[in-house]
């Protein structure tokens, strides 16, 4: 098993990433990328490794009917939460590495926490690239490097310490991508050029540590991969190490990731 592994994961599971990893986390992210990109009424709109969509779903509010958006992923369980959230726009699946759209068809790419996952990287910008318009933007949110993380870096350090190195192969995959500089370079490796690049603090915002705990592991193929003894000592440790970002209950945990506006 590679360290970068697409995500296949069941029906259930990927409702359960609408239901928790959404609202948790990347509802905050969307409208980031959607404005960095200048989304506006009469575009067309790509977004690439969409998940669930939500995405999608952002830059089509901002559309407001007025436009088209596309949303492709290599996952079909994932699409078929999409389409029953959003019946009105376009999912379909396909490789971000072999996208199934003629040269500069859209105005505007989007990639939302999903480029650290593609085996080729810069094969699969290098797609993003030839598809947008010659005028057109690019856009990527990633998280940020491990060592950016307080809260992350610790369950990270539990996942690998209980799940081994399979484990730490996995998570360490999220972080990947979070260095600026390497970005950049990717980026240019791509025929791309970058026009705005920040990093933002966000929130893993979840009822609880438990809570946090299962989207990340359950929403991953870890989950099948790990006893539920295992399971249960990621918890209980969990609990005590991210104690410092709960209160009366709630979970606010940061969450730092970088915003990418790029264009040919």
């Amino acid at each position: 098993m590679t360290a970068i592994e697409k995500f296949q994961v069941s029906l259930e599971a990927a409702e359960a990433y609408e239901d928790l990893f959404v609202p948790g986390i990347f509802a905050e992210w969307a409208p980031l990328i959607v404005e960095a990109t200048g989304v506006s009424p009469g575009q067309a709109v790509l977004d690439v490794a969409c998940g669930t969509g939500i995405a999608a779903r952002t830059a089509a509010d901002v559309l407001g009917g007025s436009g088209t958006v596309v949303g492709t992923d290599l996952n079909e369980s994932m699409l078929t939460v999409a389409r029953r959230v959003r019946p009105d726009l376009t999912w379909q699946q396909a490789d971000a590495q072999h996208l199934p759209y003629p040269d500069r068809s859209f105005d505007v790419v989007l990639c939302q926490m999903g480029l650290m996952f593609f085996d080729d990287r810069v094969a699969a910008l290098s797609e993003m690239a030839r598809v947008v318009t010659s005028d057109g933007k690019m856009g990527l949110v990633v998280p940020s490097k491990i060592e950016n993380q307080p809260a992350y870096s610790r369950l990270t350090e539990i996942v690998a310490d209980e799940a081994g190195p399979e484990g730490a192969a996995l998570l360490s995959t999220y972080w990947s991508c979070g260095d600026a500089d390497e970005l950049t370079s990717m980026l240019n490796a791509a025929g791309l050029r970058v026009v705005t690049l920040y990093e933002h603090p966000g929130t893993a915002s979840f009822a609880s540590v438990d809570d946090l705990v299962k989207t990340e592991i359950e929403g991953s193929p870890l989950y099948s991969r790990i006893t539920e003894q295992t399971y249960q000592r990621i918890r209980e440790r969990a609990r005590s190490a991210l104690g410092e970002w709960e209160t009366n209950g709630r979970l606010d945990a940061p969450l730092r990731g970088l915003v990418v506006c790029a264009g040919r």
